[in-house]
């Protein structure tokens, strides 16, 4: 059975084809204008009432109706376009990946201009080896591997605090941000306008430090914290004495790092005289499982880095101000991997080597 529209004739089964890519989520939408275009015109509809309707031009219409007239269904397929072969072989990218990997003589990196001049390819087409096997020369990250001979036991500890707290116990993050400066810009912040960024002066005055410690509560995502002028055991006990009235009567777990401060003698004197508190240590050199730096990372990135103080009382009252409103709407920060997990991937796998 054909279905006439003037100058086109549609089959049946073709109609049917085009009907299913109109219901299918997946096709592309100009295979699905062209289906349109051609279910149109096999309901008789006009030429210039098609290119109305679908807001294309009259040639659009004509296109797709003469391509179906003389190849049908296959001819209103995207087609391949044409253009020149490909030149770089699949061994010639293999050859820049390897240059890539061994660093110049003269300097730590290379750019791709000069990767380019050394391989005999453009610049731009460096490039795009360089984004399909995911090279970024330019980039670098820290890393340091814990030496901790006690990591595996340690890591399950902590782990399993953040996973399967105690029901009776308080699970604390507990930390200080030592030496934060009070930085003031020699001239005033220009504030963000439309098609500017905020701008601040590159200089700017010191006018002394302050230390934050701060407990972060596992559970809810409330802090706690402090300022004192500085961070030494004396200031550190002091912070646990307003932990312990902030909440009495509780069995207290505090997780901190191995800061020497945190392992003083008066530390651990005090600690045997408060039975409600239990220290849990990180694995040296792995501060990162300690929640409370997620939170010292917001307080650095939202309140101080782009802050201006003249003095250190305004920058403790900034402190304290973004601490009252994280209070107000705080959310917990979510530990997701297990210790297990965390040990698989910090494991070299087959063919590397831990350096």
């Amino acid at each position: 059975m054909l279905y006439k529209a003037g100058r086109l004739d549609i089959r049946s089964e073709d109609r049917s084809v085009l009907e299913s890519w109109l219901r299918a989520p997946t096709v592309p939408q100009s295979l699905a204008l062209r289906a349109k275009i051609l279910l149109a015109s096999a309901e008789g509809e006009s030429l210039r009432a098609i290119a109305n309707r679908l807001e294309v031009a009259p040639a659009t219409v004509k296109v797709w109706r003469r391509r179906y007239r003389e190849e049908g269904l296959s001819g209103i397929r995207t087609r391949e376009r044409a253009g020149r072969p490909k030149t770089i072989t699949a061994a010639k990218e293999r050859s820049v990946v390897a240059a890539t990997m061994r660093p110049p003589k003269a300097t730590t990196h290379w750019s791709a201009r000069r990767l380019a001049k050394q391989v005999g390819l453009s610049s731009a087409t460096v490039h795009r080896i360089w984004q399909k096997y995911g090279l970024q020369p330019h980039r670098t990250e820290t890393f340091k591997f814990s030496t901790d001979p006690e990591f595996d036991q340690k890591l399950t500890d902590i782990v399993g605090l953040y996973l399967d707290p105690p029901e009776r116990a308080l699970v604390l993050c507990v930390d200080e941000k030592s030496q934060i400066q009070a930085l003031n810009r020699t001239q005033p912040i220009l504030p963000m306008r439309p098609g500017l960024p905020s701008r601040m002066t590159h200089d700017y005055e010191r006018n002394g430090t302050t230390s934050l410690f701060a407990a972060l509560e596992v559970a809810s995502g409330k802090v706690h914290g402090q300022c004192f002028p500085k961070h030494t055991h004396v200031e550190f006990i002091a912070f646990l004495e307003s932990i312990e009235q902030k909440y009495p009567r509780r069995e207290i777990r505090v997780i901190c790092d191995n800061y020497g401060t945190h392992k003083h003698p008066a530390v651990r004197r005090w600690l045997s005289e408060h039975r409600r508190f239990r220290f849990h240590f990180t694995p040296t050199s792995a501060s990162w499982l300690n929640l409370v730096e997620r939170w010292f990372a917001l307080v650095t990135t939202q309140v101080i880095r782009r802050g201006s103080f003249d003095s250190v009382r305004l920058l403790e009252r900034a402190i304290r101000s973004y601490l009252a409103a994280w209070n107000q709407d705080a959310k917990p920060f979510i530990w997701t991997k297990s210790a297990r997990q965390i040990r698989r991937s910090l494991t070299p796998r087959p063919g590397t080597s831990e350096t």
